[in-house]
């Protein structure tokens, strides 16, 4: 009988993992909201006219929305990990 195994999402180990990828998709939404508006003209004049504050937020939003799906997606990894060991 083999002894049941605690999830490693609930360890220093999982959390580590979970950071990570959060820090991946915070990488990833800084790398596409720079390329949006290098790409988009009208994004870059609407951020030109809107000031310091408006350009913060589109991107700390855009940030942040790809930082909680990359870490959404590293819990499925994690468990979908421990499923199989």
């Amino acid at each position: 009988m083999r002894a049941k195994k605690s999830p490693s999402l609930i360890s220093p180990t999982g959390v580590i993992k979970l950071m990570t990828h959060a820090m991946m998709g915070a990488a990833l939404g800084l790398a596409f909201t720079l390329a949006l508006i290098l790409a988009n003209p009208a994004v870059a004049e609407l951020l030109n006219h809107s000031g310091r504050a408006a350009a913060l937020v589109f991107v700390g939003t855009m940030v942040g929305t790809f930082a909680i799906g990359a870490a959404l997606t590293g819990v499925v990894f994690i468990l979908n990990e421990d499923k199989e060991s």
